[in-house]
C-alpha cells in the first residue's frame, strides 16, 4: 500500500541532561518516513530542503527505502533549522533558535508517480499547506492522518479547523487536546474534538502512553518504561510513523486494528528517544522491532479471574 509523507526535512541542534548536539538530522518527515518503512516497502516523501543539506544523509534515507522524488533541493538556500533544550524532566522544552529558511515559503508540489497513494501522513506544518496538499491529490486517500501543534492552534485556529474536516486521523498530545477542544477532561475533550471531523483521535501522554478514541469506544497503551531516555525530539513523529505504516502494510483501518497500530507506534517511538535525533532509527534491524512490540504486548496482555463474594 503506497504512502505519501508531507512533513520536514531539517536540521536540529539539541541539549538534554545527557548531552548535545550540533546540527543532525531530524525533522518531521525524516522521523516519519524512517519508521514507517520498519513495515512498509516504501514511502514517499514531500518536502523542502536548502543546498546545505547533506548528500550523505539523502543516500542513508534513500538506503532506508525512502522515496525522494517529491523532495525540492533549493541550491542556493538554507534548510530549516530547530535548535532546543530540555529540562531535567524530559517533558518540558525550550527553543533555542528556530530559523524556517526554505520552510518559510514551501509550496509541496505532488509528484505525478505519488499521486495513487492509499495513506497520507500530514506532518506538523501549517494547516493551510495541511488542506493544500489534500485538495492537490486526483483522488482522496483511504486513509489520511494528521498531526499539529499549540503553536498553529494560537495563530491560525480557523484554518486549522477548516483542515480538521477532510482527515480521519488527528494526533495530537493532551496539551493540545485541551487547548484545541476548551476542555481539561481528556475524555470530554475528544469528544468534542471528534465534532469537527476526525473519526479517530490520537491523544499522546509521552512517558504516560497514548489513548486512541472513536465515537464509541477508547483504548490505552502504556509507554514501555525504559531505563535511558536521551533525546524525546522526533519521538511524536517516530510514532505516528509506526502506526500510518502498519495500517498501510495490513491495508486495515478499522478501530480493532488501529489498537494494533497504536502499539507499533508506541514500540517505534520507544526506540527514537533512546540516542539522539534519527540515530537509534538508522541502526534498527527488524528483530529488534518485533521483540520490542512483544514486550509492549506483554505490558497490556493479561487475564484475570472474577471472583464473587
Amino acid at each position: 500500500m503506497s504512502l505519501l509523507v508531507i512533513g520536514t526535512v531539517a536540521f536540529d541542534a539539541i541539549e538534554t541532561p545527557f548531552g548535545k548536539t550540533d546540527k543532525i538530522i531530524g525533522g518531521a518527515a525524516t522521523f516519519i518516513a524512517l519508521s514507517a518503512t520498519n513495515f512498509l516497502k516504501k514511502a514517499n516523501i514531500v518536502s523542502v530542503v536548502g543546498g546545505d543539506f547533506p548528500k550523505e544523509a539523502m543516500q542513508m534515507m534513500r538506503n532506508h527505502n525512502i522515496n525522494l522524488d517529491g523532495l525540492e533541493i533549493r541550491e542556493n538556500e538554507k534548510t530549516f533549522f530547530w535548535s532546543g533544550k530540555y529540562h531535567n524532566d524530559m517533558n518540558t522544552r525550550d527553543t533555542l533558535a528556530t530559523e524556517l529558511n526554505v520552510l518559510a515559503t514551501f509550496n509541496p508540489k505532488i509528484p505525478e508517480s505519488y499521486q495513487d497513494c492509499e495513506f497520507l501522513m500530514l506532518g506538523n506544518l501549517a494547516p493551510a499547506i495541511q488542506k493544500q496538499v489534500i485538495n492537490n491529490l486526483h483522488h482522496r486517500p483511504k486513509l489520511i492522518v494528521m498531526d499539529t501543534m499549540n503553536f498553529w492552534m494560537d495563530i491560525a485556529m480557523e484554518e486549522l479547523k477548516e483542515t480538521l474536516k477532510l482527515v480521519d486521523v488527528l494526533s495530537i498530545n493532551d496539551e493540545e487536546a485541551r487547548q484545541l477542544s476548551g476542555e481539561y477532561s481528556l475524555v470530554r475533550a475528544a469528544k468534542k474534538i471528534l465534532t469537527m471531523g476526525p473519526k479517530y483521535l490520537i491523544i499522546k501522554k509521552g512517558e504516560h502512553g497514548a489513548l486512541l478514541f472513536d465515537d464509541k469506544s477508547v483504548f490505552f497503551a502504556p509507554a514501555l518504561p525504559l531505563e535511558d531516555v536521551f533525546d524525546p525530539t522526533g519521538a511524536g513523529d517516530t510514532f505516528a510513523g509506526g502506526f500510518i505504516g502498519y495500517l498501510a502494510a495490513t491495508k486495515d483501518i478499522s478501530f480493532e486494528n488501529m489498537k494494533r497500530a497504536i502499539i507499533h507506534g508506541s514500540a517505534m517511538a520507544s526506540f527514537c528517544v533512546e540516542k539522539f535525533g534519527t540515530e537509534r532509527l538508522v541502526d534498527l534491524t527488524e528483530n529488534e522491532v518485533q521483540k520490542r512490540i512483544n514486550e509492549f504486548v506483554n505490558l497490556v496482555q493479561f487475564d484475570i479471574a472474577v471472583v464473587n463474594a
